[in-house]
């Protein structure tokens, strides 16, 4: 089943993010069915993504939003973790360096874009600066305002390059993160992920709605889709977005380059090593 158009943000439109489910369920299948389809599209992704580095053509960025404990950190491990390293790159945005504050806000991000043959995977990504620095008013309206055009114009030079964009926003509702901080708590394996932002951002919670809304609806383009994913169940979100990636790489008709040498000369001479032991 393709989750394309049910997820994706057509260009234009208003994205109210309370009025989509976050519970979303499938249809047709339990979790045991989509849990082994998962393992099934992870094969694929696995498989896509070494036929993608060995065309060595173009390039796959995955960007992962969304609010605290929204599951970016289990997406990448559940649906991206297959995937061979040597042709994957996860980087994270954290609190931009003295380094990154010295230059323009895309310049970290545009230095960690995919080269040609890679997956690169954004967790958080060049979307924070229309996000946490207009909740928190950290730099002027008339300076973040304008980042919307900059974001596009910076998706649609790697386009131009041969990079396929794809953006999830991780949609979970508040009672759910909620539960999620407390997981988190009494998890002893999880206590590291605790910080004092889970719950000192939670008043924030309509400002950074009516961020993201902005940020969806007017940074989702045709050759840079945003999609809403429903996250309140993490086995529904990996699905989703498993089916969604392998259906865009599938698109793509990749194929394995033709060989730079002569295979007949190299069975030959392979044939002849052999007999002669």
């Amino acid at each position: 089943m393709s989750y394309v158009k049910k997820f994706q943000v057509e260009p234009g439109a208003r994205i109210q993010l309370d009025k989509i489910d976050a519970d979303f369920k499938p249809k047709g299948l339990d979790r045991d069915e989509a849990e082994e389809r998962i393992r099934e599209l992870t094969v694929e992704l696995r498989d896509l993504q070494h036929l993608m580095y060995a065309e060595d053509q173009r390039s796959l960025l995955i960007v992962l939003q969304g609010r605290d404990a929204a599951g970016k950190d289990g997406t990448i491990r559940h649906v991206f973790g297959p995937m061979n390293p040597q042709g994957t790159r996860v980087t994270s945005f954290k609190v931009p360096s003295k380094e990154e504050q010295a230059h323009d806000f895309l310049w970290r991000c545009h230095k960690a874009a995919p080269k040609r043959g890679m997956v690169g995977i954004f967790n958080r990504s060049h979307y924070e600066d229309v996000l946490v620095v207009r909740v928190h008013d950290l730099v002027p309206k008339k300076i973040w305002s304008k980042r919307f055009d900059h974001i596009n114009a910076f998706e649609r030079l790697l386009a131009d390059k041969g990079t396929i964009v794809l953006k999830f926003y991780l949609h979970i509702d508040r009672d759910e993160q909620l539960e999620r901080f407390k997981k988190r708590m009494n998890n002893p394996k999880k206590n590291w992920k605790i910080s004092d932002a889970d719950y000192t951002e939670r008043p924030y919670w309509d400002a950074y709605t009516e961020a993201f809304e902005d940020a969806l609806s007017k940074c989702s383009t045709d050759i840079a889709p945003w999609f809403v994913v429903p996250a309140n169940r993490k086995w529904a979100r990996n699905l989703v977005i498993a089916e969604i990636v392998a259906d865009t790489m599938k698109g793509l008709n990749m194929r394995f380059p033709e060989p730079e040498v002569d295979i007949e000369e190299i069975r030959r001479k392979y044939h002849e090593a052999e007999r002669a032991g």
